[in-house]
Order: C-alpha cells, then sequence, then structure tokens
C-alpha cells in the first residue's frame, strides 16, 4: 500500500513542474535541520548541536537528537526522550518525554512521544511555566512526526499518511482534529508563514500548493530537486529552503 500511494504522489506532481532550485552548499553536515524566527539550527549524526552564526554551523554545548527554532522558542530532546528549552541562555529541562518537539507554532509547543501520541503545550503555559509540572495537552491521534506553523499543524504517521490539524490557535493548540491529506511523506514541516514541506521514504522533496489562512490544507503537491542524490530533511523560514541531503550535506536556497 505505501507503494501505491507513493506512486499516486508522484504521479499527482507529474501534472506540475518540478522545480530545480539555486542553492548553494553549506559547511558541515547535519541529519535535521530546523529554521524559525529567523534563526537555523540543527544536530548530526552525533547528536551534537549547532547554531547559525554568520553562515557558519557552530556548534553549542548540548546533545540532543531533534532541535527546534521558532516563535515557542528553541527546544530539543535528547537520546533518552528528555525536553530542552533555552531559558536565559541555557538550557533547562522541561517536565515530559518526546521524541521529536517543534516550536514553529504561535508560541506553541508540540511533538510526539515513544509511542507516537501527539502533545501540545498552548501559549500561556509555555510562557509562564513555573515547575516540572508541565500542562501538556493530549490529542487524539498517533504520529511519529509533528509540525506546526501559525494557523495549522501538520503530521506523519507511522505509515507515512500526512494529516493536517486546522483551527490550530496559540490558545487552542489541539485544534478542530486531524484530516487525512493525500499523498505520503516521512517528514513534514510547517514554517512560520505556514508554508509546508516534507521529504518522502525514497528521498524526494514536496512543496504543498496553495496553502493559505483560509484554505490551510492547499491544493496539491510539487516536487522539487536541491540534493543530486536525494532529501532527508528540509525547513524553511524568511525566504530560504533549508535541506540536509541523504549524505549529510547541507544546502541552502532561496524560493
Amino acid at each position: 500500500m505505501k507503494v501505491y500511494q507513493s506512486i499516486l504522489l508522484l504521479f499527482s506532481c507529474q501534472f506540475l513542474h518540478t522545480l530545480a532550485l539555486n542553492c548553494e552548499v553549506m559547511s558541515g553536515t547535519l541529519k535535521q535541520i530546523d529554521a524559525g524566527s529567523g534563526s537555523v539550527v540543527g544536530v548530526n549524526d552525533q547528536n551534537e548541536v549547532f547554531v547559525l552564526n554568520n553562515n557558519v554551523f557552530t556548534k553549542i554545548g548540548i546533545s540532543l537528537k531533534h532541535f527546534s527554532v521558532g516563535p515557542a522558542g528553541q527546544l530539543g530532546v535528547s537520546a533518552t526522550n528528555r525536553i530542552f528549552k533555552l531559558l536565559g541562555g541555557s538550557f533547562v529541562q522541561i517536565g515530559g518525554l518526546l521524541k521529536q518537539v517543534d516550536a514553529g507554532g504561535d508560541q506553541i509547543i508540540a511533538g510526539v512521544n515513544m509511542n507516537d501520541n501527539i502533545f501540545c503545550l498552548n501559549m500561556d503555559a509555555n510562557n509562564n511555566w513555573q515547575s516540572s509540572t508541565i500542562p501538556w495537552v493530549s490529542i487524539n491521534g498517533k504520529l511519529k512526526y509533528f509540525s506546526c506553523g501559525p494557523y495549522s499543524c501538520w503530521g506523519v504517521n507511522s505509515a507515512d499518511q500526512i494529516y493536517i490539524l486546522k483551527d490550530v490557535s496559540s490558545n487552542a493548540c489541539s485544534g478542530s482534529g486531524f484530516v487525512n491529506i493525500p499523498g505520503l511523506l516521512s517528514m513534514i514541516e510547517v514554517a512560520t508563514d505556514g508554508s509546508v514541506f516534507g521529504v518522502n521514504y525514497q528521498g524526494s522533496l514536496f512543496q504543498r500548493t496553495g496553502v493559505t489562512r483560509a484554505n490551510p490544507a492547499g491544493t496539491d503537491w510539487i516536487s522539487m530537486v536541491v540534493c543530486p542524490n536525494g532529501h532527508k530533511h528540509v525547513s524553511f523560514d524568511l525566504g530560504f529552503l533549508w535541506v540536509v541531503c541523504v549524505d549529510g550535506s547541507i544546502r541552502r536556497c532561496t524560493l
């Protein structure tokens, strides 16, 4: 079924032009990258953490397997699924366990745990937490990867099926329920402006077209070519598409 659905996704894209972007190769290698609120961060295969400073990815002193930056702050999860947030220049552990976290929503935090359970944290709780007891909101469903933007969140499950969570706001991070979107992706990211990008298990890169606040689900998938041998991870912010290729190399592209 996965192969069949993937073929459908690729087949649908042939009716739209494939974009070959203008990109430059950045120094270093990563397995995951995230861009938001003017910052770019990432981690490599050794769970070393990097922040882009003056166009150079600079290593910082914490070990994380996933790192996210956006309106909700800078957050990451460790190899043991502990959650850390940058506060006052230092990373502080906050309550809960997640395997992947996202800071791209409207000051809301979102993520999934080792059992693919989905959680979010509303703006007030994110900005005013006082103790290790964090009022995480549980969202019905199962996802392996979850990412939020200004008015919706997108995720993919263990079968690579794609879902959108609509009507998300800073004080209602649980939204109005998931709706399936045709296609298959292994990871997906929503940018601060609502743009949606993803990579499938074959290493192909896609953008969702027609995404607006009035139509958060968009209309179609369009394929994009950045890496010659396949794509692993993607993020977008302020007109730049950041892509990690299958070999770990990093590319910055202008959209």
